[in-house]
């Protein structure tokens, strides 16, 4: 059967930023999606500029995301937009993700989800009254390794787990570089645009959401703290936590954007009764074994036959051939738009499909941010429970 290409909308994405252009080239990597329209940015000619860069029509390429959803609308079915990506700041995520919801548009947003809880357990309600899919960018998890640990821990191959070590550090915040322009860290230390959290938002969502992927455990309850170590920042650039898991399991997490020297460098260590395994982004093609009784071992990523359906399912160069983070990103925009394919064809998406991070994981993020603000700043909470 011919697969027609979903045609995607962009709000936000535009040529002042630099991961619109990281979601496109994902989005297109399988030839499923064309870009059609876009709002691209919360100024007019800068959004016209770049609608004109992606080569847009001019009449596709919208001043403001009402604009957008209004005139996408007005067109016959076959031509408006089958689903909009969101890549803005995060105050800006609910209102249009609701907005396409209610029109019958499917949805990817960058992470977190949302501003505040409260409109992440909306958005949820509207995915789940709607039957469309949305899709959460949590781009770590995209990563053929990260398919193969989790698969090998699924299996049982490392026993019972019991120690988990996962960190992400930064230094591009080490300075106040918010008040110069020319950057991104405005509205992400800005917390009427980011949130309650700063760097736990930015990227400790993104330590959190990959322990409990690989694992296959829910965080239950968590000691933490919170830092803002560069003088006038008015949120967290640094963040630390104690973690208990459903199944046993114990974690230790560390995010910071001051750590000086560090670009993204995010890495998870596991360790259960039988073995132990480690993978590093920034060397994302190799995944680390440990035993007790035999030699460590080093699985090269590629089409190899001992790796499991899980990770072929995602690889797309042989061993050696380097792949990583956009690649990683096509693949939940793969998973996505083939998922949204099969829906319209009335059939069931195979597990393969459905596996990238969904309203749920939205939901369970913006539980991990309110849980660590509430008991990374209270120096009186010693354990604080999940918040629902």
């Amino acid at each position: 059967m011919r697969i027609k290409r979903l045609k995607m909308g962009m709000i936000g994405g535009g040529s002042t930023g630099f991961i619109g252009a990281i979601h496109l080239r994902a989005a297109l990597m399988e030839n499923h999606v064309e870009l059609t329209c876009g709002c691209f940015s919360t100024n007019p000619e800068v959004s016209k500029s770049s609608g004109r860069a992606y080569l847009l029509p001019d009449e596709r390429i919208y001043s403001t995301y009402h604009e957008m959803f209004e005139r996408e609308m007005q067109l016959p079915e076959a031509e408006r937009m089958d689903f909009v990506t969101i890549v803005t700041p995060n105050h800006l995520h609910f209102e249009p993700a609701m907005m396409a919801l209610e029109r019958g548009i499917h949805v990817v947003l960058d992470k977190p989800m949302t501003f505040s809880l409260d409109e992440a357990k909306a958005l949820q309600k509207k995915v789940e009254e709607t039957g469309l899919t949305l899709a959460l960018t949590h781009v770590y998890t995209g990563y053929p390794a990260v398919k193969e640990m989790k698969a090998r821990i699924a299996r049982g191959d490392f026993g019972k787990l019991r120690r988990l070590y996962v960190e992400y550090p930064q230094g591009w915040l080490s300075e106040r570089i918010e008040l110069q322009s020319g950057n991104n860290a405005g509205w992400r230390t800005d917390p009427k645009q980011s949130g309650k959290a700063g760097c736990i938002g930015d990227i400790g969502t993104h330590a959190w959401h990959l322990s409990e992927y690989v694992t296959g455990q829910k965080v239950t309850e968590l000691c933490a703290e919170l830092s803002t170590f560069v003088p006038g920042r008015p949120i967290d650039d640094d963040g630390a936590a104690f973690l208990h898991y459903d199944g046993g399991l114990k974690g230790v997490l560390t995010a910071s954007q001051i750590a000086v020297g560090e670009a993204n460098c995010i890495n998870i260590r596991i360790y259960g009764e039988k073995g132990g395994l480690e993978w590093h982004q920034m060397d994302p093609n190799r995944l680390k074994l440990k035993w007790s009784n035999r030699p460590e071992e080093l699985i090269h990523i590629g089409g190899n036959t001992f790796l499991g359906p899980e990770a072929l399912w995602d690889v797309r160069t042989p061993a050696g051939h380097p792949e990583g983070f956009i690649e990683a990103f096509a693949n939940i925009y793969r998973n996505f738009t083939l998922t949204v394919l099969s829906k319209r064809r009335g059939e069931q998406p195979s597990k393969d499909m459905l596996d990238f991070p969904d309203v749920y994981d939205g939901v369970r993020g913006m539980q991990f941010i309110e849980t660590m603000v509430k008991a990374g700043w209270n120096s009186e909470v010693k354990w604080q429970p999940w918040i629902d």
